[in-house]
């Protein structure tokens, strides 16, 4: 079997590999992704684009795999990037790790390798396979590492072709197979933050494409003028680091994008701005859509919180579907535009994008 392994530098793909070398049957080559940001903006950090591909070298010489680098940095600009930046200008909470695999790492590389190979393999939490000729994903059972909320929107044809080997270990267990190999990479600590980014500030990249445009912070049950922001765009729904108040905490709970003002409630009464109910759109399936009796769970967020929830089906005055969640309890972190993810037991379903948070009845 021909296998594509994408490897980042990291522990991850790097086990990924090596599991998928002892286990035979594959006829295995190595790929690099080179990626948007990491030249062009270089000089807003530090890219660590060259030491990954030290430490990618360094494995494949190990595994006796050839790598080869595979410059798509225009395709990262057009299908993440451009996205983020235009989600960010509609006040939205975008998350571009999601495109990021969808359109990337599992689409113009597809496009790229076009039919080379049987498999693509990456160092993902998330188990993929297939019942009854169904291609399906469902949750690591690392329920902090685990990745199914960033591969949710994959189609039925990309799961249908990848392969995640770590999928269903532990972090701690990829860690001791790194070491049990020796691997270059074994005690490199793990990356952080969005795809793209690398080790580039988040504040700086908006900052790049946005620039800076100075509004009021105000406190919602007072009205009262708390301070000032130099852009809604720096600031998301739930937001507490980086808003500069004195006798917090304080935390981001609406944004008025036409005001340019960032409203903000207190610690006493974060509670009051937990929303239980919301609209999602632009859904997408890996296997089936979710039936309105089913028994499901949601994450609003990548990490290892699952809420209970129901669902009812409707569309839009054009006649696009419509999903409404209602959630077994609040979140007060909801914000339009962040997606919602939902699971049948373990199965990742797939989901949809939040459209508007209700104001519980």
């Amino acid at each position: 079997m021909k296998t594509a392994v994408l490897l980042s530098g990291g522990v991850d793909s790097s086990v990924a590999l090596f599991r998928l070398k002892e286990q035979g049957g594959h006829q295995l080559s190595a790929y690099y992704l080179k990626i948007w940001l990491e030249d062009e903006l270089s000089y807003l950090g530090d890219c660590p684009w060259e030491e990954d591909l030290e430490y990618a070298r360094a494995v494949c010489d190990q595994a006796g795999v050839p790598l080869k680098v595979i410059p798509l940095q225009t395709e990262y600009y057009e299908k993440v990037v451009s996205y983020a930046i235009e989600e960010l200008k509609a006040g939205h909470t975008p998350s571009p790790d999601i495109f990021c695999n969808l359109r990337v790492k599992f689409g113009a590389f597809f496009d790229k390798v076009e039919d080379s190979f049987d498999k693509v393999a990456s160092g993902h939490y998330a188990v993929s396979g297939f019942e009854e000729g169904v291609a399906k994903l469902w949750r690591s059972p690392d329920p902090v590492k685990d990745q199914s909320y960033f591969l949710s929107h994959l189609t039925q044809a990309q799961v249908a072709k990848v392969l995640f080997p770590i999928g269903s270990l532990h972090k701690s267990e990829v860690r001791q197979w790194a070491a049990t190999w020796n691997l270059a990479n074994k005690d490199r600590k793990d990356s952080q933050g969005i795809c793209f980014l690398g080790k580039i500030k988040y504040n700086d990249f908006v900052k790049y494409y946005l620039g800076e445009k100075p509004g009021l912070i105000v406190e919602r049950e007072t009205g009262k003028k708390l301070g000032e922001h130099k852009g809604f765009w720096f600031h998301t729904i739930g937001q507490r680091q980086g808003l500069g108040l004195g006798n917090g905490p304080w935390f981001v709970v609406a944004k008025d994008i036409d005001a340019n003002v960032v409203y903000v409630s207190h610690q006493e009464h974060r509670d009051e701005q937990g929303k239980s109910r919301f609209v999602c759109g632009k859904l997408t399936w890996i296997s089936r859509p979710p039936r309105q009796e089913q028994s499901l769970v949601c994450k609003l967020r990548h990490g290892p919180d699952l809420i209970p929830c129901s669902i009812q089906w409707g569309s839009s005055p054009s006649g696009e579907p419509r999903l409404q969640v209602q959630l077994a309890r609040p979140d007060r972190g909801l914000a339009p535009g962040q997606f919602c993810v939902l699971y049948e037991g373990t199965e990742c379903l797939g989901g949809g994008m939040i459209l508007e948070a209700l104001w519980n009845s």
